[in-house]
Parts: structure tokens; C-alpha cells; sequence
């Protein structure tokens, strides 16, 4: 069975014993907390039920370096700019 949850306005299809990143949530790492759930998916229909699901904490990690490069010809004008943003990483208990 898979859901469809929502944390930090950002929506995963996960399973139980999913791992996702998410965006950086205020919870300390081993800490377990409640999400809410928009969907649940069987594997014959789908049904539009709202209810709670268990995600663990694992760590607070950051996420891959996006490079940021501007440019204008002729101008001898070029800025390089790296970001990385903070990602949480949780694993699925139960849905």
C-alpha cells in the first residue's frame, strides 16, 4: 500500500519503509512525528483519505551544490555562485 503525504507543502508517494528527503523540518534526529496524508493507493483502486502518517527523523543533512552562473557578453562581466540547500532525511514507519 502506498500514500500520498505532504510535509512543508512539498507531496511524496512513499510506502512503508520509504527513505525520502524533505526540506529541513524542526525535529531532532530520532524523533518520530505525524504527517498528514491526502491519498491512499491500493494496488486495485485509490481512495482520497485523509489520516496521519509516522515518519522517523534519521538525520539533518545537506543537499547536492547547485552552481549559479551569470553572464553578459561583451561585458567581461561573470559571477559563479554555489548553493546547497538543507534537506531532512526521514524514514516511513507506518501510513
Amino acid at each position: 500500500m502506498q500514500a500520498l503525504i505532504e510535509i512543508s507543502d512539498k507531496q511524496y508517494l512513499v510506502k512503508a519503509g520509504d527513505k525520502i528527503f524533505v526540506p529541513k523540518q524542526k525535529a531532532a534526529a530520532g524523533d518520530v512525528i505525524e504527517v498528514k496524508t491526502l491519498m491512499q493507493v491500493n494496488q486495485a483502486d485509490s481512495a482520497m483519505k485523509a489520516g496521519t502518517a509516522t515518519v522517523k527523523v534519521l538525520d539533518h543533512v545537506r543537499d547536492e551544490t547547485i552552481v549559479v552562473f551569470r553572464k553578459k557578453r561583451r561585458k567581461r562581466f561573470q559571477k559563479r555562485n554555489g548553493h546547497r540547500q538543507h534537506m531532512t532525511q526521514v524514514e516511513v514507519l507506518s501510513l
